[in-house]
């Protein structure tokens, strides 16, 4: 290079280097090469054009799925990859054209690419039934599931989720989604367009309500959102016939429900004026200080009419479910003097029968047990 007029050439700053791997890094990407081979020629000696399953031990890899593995097991059915540290699938998944079930869980997948490309589009998109990604590193619900159409069951629990896209309702052969263990905020709207979904487990995310939409799955029989931040539910929920399973426990809303049935003993002072009370012990205004009179002036008659007790600050809540127009039957919150008074369970029509007032008594008792399952889980 000719030097610049009046002065020297000027210096070249040397490039960078290349950042260097350390020795453990180096040494991991030897173990995972090297149990991929080892995969793969042990892949190779167990091929069989019949073999439906297909097993891979737990190990350390990275993936993709071994070159070959479509023509070693192309009557494959089952592939379970669980637990083997795959961060990508590969292009030979899509090659398994009878492929109904893969199971995935406890990997590194959730980077880009961890998918293959063309998934919806592939016959694997057609015949693939159940899909479980659970235990993975996915942020989002990966677009290319959304082309699944056949898809029946959906696992995404225990991944890093932040929302559920309103895409889902894409997914119109779905019985099963599991996305627990995630950091869910909302529902949309959108899920309530699964027509065939049975079974939805949203636990252990970040959910503060739900929409009154979902009443439109009719045919959910289990709904599990315990550990959740919920504080209301919808009405609509009523409208789900056929729910079987409905888990609460954990929420705010259970939380104050349990916290609010709890019993605090009675005071000395309220024991001195339930015996007065229920004694009829006689007295003047002017025997006692007037602090104590307007005390007893406050006294609560039980609601039950076997019992004849009263209450002041201390008492226990029960839930008591009565009749609504002969359709339904509501929980109403009751008082009573002692865990030990049971309320008699009263409906809008009443029966002059004892008969009746049992068989009354016993519906009560069991709708009372399924609320508890209900929020208590």
């Amino acid at each position: 290079m000719a030097a610049a007029a009046g002065g020297a050439a000027p210096e070249l700053a040397p490039e960078p280097e290349p950042p260097r791997r350390g020795p453990a890094a180096a040494e991991g990407e030897e173990e995972a090469a090297a149990a991929e081979a080892e995969l793969a020629a042990e892949l190779a000696a167990r091929r069989s054009a019949e073999a439906r399953r297909l097993v891979l031990s737990p190990r350390r890899l990275s993936g993709p799925l071994p070159a070959g593995l479509s023509q070693w097991f192309p009557a494959l059915e089952v592939l379970d990859v669980s637990g083997t540290g795959l961060a990508e699938l590969g292009a030979e998944l899509l090659a398994l054209p009878r492929l109904h079930t893969l199971l995935a869980k406890n990997n590194r997948l959730g980077g880009p690419g961890s998918l293959p490309k063309g998934l919806g589009q592939a016959p694997l998109g057609r015949s693939l039934r159940v899909l479980n990604l659970s235990g993975n590193r996915f942020a989002e619900v990966p677009p290319a599931l959304l082309g699944l159409r056949g898809l029946q069951s959906l696992s995404l629990g225990g991944n890093r989720l932040h929302g559920i896209p309103p895409d889902i309702q894409e997914l119109r052969s779905l019985e099963f989604l599991y996305l627990g263990g995630n950091f869910i905020t909302s529902i949309p709207p959108e899920l309530a367009n699964l027509p065939s979904l049975s079974y939805l487990v949203l636990c252990d995310n970040k959910i503060q309500s739900i929409p009154p939409q979902l009443a439109q799955l009719h045919s959910l029989r289990s709904l599990s959102l315990h550990n959740n931040l919920l504080t209301y539910l919808p009405r609509e929920i009523l409208n789900l016939v056929h729910l079987e399973e409905l888990s609460l426990r954990g929420n705010p809303l259970v939380v104050r429900f349990v916290r609010d049935l709890t019993y605090n003993p009675p005071s000395l002072q309220e024991l001195a004026g339930r015996t007065i009370k229920t004694r009829n012990v006689p007295y003047a205004p002017s025997d006692l200080p007037e602090n104590l009179v307007r005390y007893l002036s406050l006294a609560s008659n039980c609601p039950n009419p076997k019992c004849g007790g009263v209450y002041f600050d201390s008492c226990v809540r029960q839930i008591k479910f009565v009749d609504f127009c002969g359709k339904y039957r509501l929980p109403l919150m009751h008082y009573l003097c002692s865990p030990e008074c049971s309320s008699p369970c009263s409906s809008a029509s009443q029966s002059s029968t004892s008969q009746s007032e049992s068989d009354s008594e016993d519906e009560a008792s069991v709708a009372a047990r399924r609320m508890q399952k209900v929020l208590l889980g």
